[in-house]
């Protein structure tokens, strides 16, 4: 691994962190479809850092999660109960952004929320 992917991984997880943090603070300013939204990119970024370190990256989401769920999860590298809730989280976050009658509760969104933070927290210990 070069220090060009290296650097990348760097970014994407701080670009992680940074939009957990915006999940957050939507969550509690009670913004529950915006929390949804952002905690799925939270983990969408955690994921591309992983991707960054190898020799593959995609620019369509279903691949990104496809090929992680593939060479990851299935290899047991995380579990899969963080392929399960990455897979709620990519259904809520769509619901959210294009069903225009789907009601967001806070319960939803704090699970979502913490989701997020779940994959986040894996991928860090995977990357150290």
């Amino acid at each position: 691994m070069d220090n060009r992917h290296a650097d990348l991984c760097k970014y994407r997880m701080q670009e992680s962190k940074d939009t957990l943090q915006v999940a957050e603070n939507c969550l509690k300013d009670g913004f529950y479809k915006d929390a949804i939204n952002r905690a799925y990119y939270a983990a969408f970024y955690a994921i591309k850092a992983v991707l960054a370190l190898g020799v593959v990256d995609f620019k369509r989401h279903k691949d990104v999660i496809a090929f992680f769920n593939k060479e990851y999860v299935s290899r047991e590298l995380f579990p899969k109960e963080l392929g399960r809730r990455l897979a709620t989280l990519k259904q809520l976050r769509e619901k959210s952004d294009y069903d225009d009658f789907y009601i967001a509760s806070k319960e939803k969104a704090a699970e979502q929320v913490e989701t997020a933070r779940l994959i986040q927290n894996k991928i860090e210990e995977y990357l150290h």
